[in-house]
């Protein structure tokens, strides 16, 4: 069984950036021209090109591809956001059967050394919407499930996550349960929905996660 869950806002006050040729650390956004002017840090999109050549998304494949040690500091997936039910699914699932659908990369493994980022497809208020990704927006997200797998998969995460899943998780052969926790139940073609009732609106998928992996779902 594959587990997969949905990224998260907050990350780690550590965790690593790329850089341009200069040195100048990178941040990505979905929109770099309305983010805050910060001296010293480049705002950039993950499909933007680098100034090497290649698109940053490529820059972080090569990264990961490098010998040599990680000199940037990047965080393997599942320990980049803050909230425990990363490193727990970890744990209990194998690093190898946990994947996270990530707004700004696509879907990455959990061992993947992935740079911070603030991107979200959850609506933002207007000073922070240069983090959110509009769905017509056009990304070459990153899928590393392996092809055609028939593992089941289970997914963690919110409606606004839902359409990109089921893009991503396509070609996959095995059964996929999506939780889910709104009154009407979410159009996802292809998925078993399973209703999660707690009375909680904001990341109520932690809990479905925790009551996963406690035996009580």
């Amino acid at each position: 069984m594959i587990a997969v869950i949905q990224c998260a806002g907050t990350k780690q006050p550590y965790a690593g950036r790329l850089a341009s040729n200069d040195g100048t650390p990178v941040k990505f956004v979905a929109d770099p021209a309305g983010a805050p002017d910060v001296k010293g840090l480049i705002y950039a999109r993950p499909d933007d090109m680098s100034d090497t050549g290649m698109t940053w998304r490529e820059e972080v494949l090569e990264y990961n591809k490098a010998p040599g040690g990680n000199p940037q500091k990047l965080l393997p997936a599942w320990q980049l956001y803050r909230n425990d039910v990363y490193a727990r699914l970890m744990r209990e699932l194998g690093v190898e059967n946990l994947f996270i659908l990530s707004a700004g990369w696509g879907l990455i493994r959990a061992s993947f050394l992935t740079p911070d980022y603030d991107i979200t497809f959850s609506n933002m208020k207007r000073e922070n919407k240069y983090k959110q990704r509009r769905k017509k927006e056009r990304y070459h997200d990153f899928n590393m499930l392996p092809d055609g797998t028939r593992e089941d998969l289970v997914f963690f995460g919110g409606k606004d996550y839902l359409p990109m899943f089921a893009t991503l998780t396509k070609s996959t052969k095995g059964k996929k349960t999506v939780f889910y926790n709104s009154q009407d139940a979410p159009d996802v073609p292809g998925c078993t929905l399973r209703l999660f009732e707690t009375d909680a609106n904001t990341n109520w998928h932690y809990l479905a996660v925790n009551a996963f992996l406690d035996g009580r779902l």
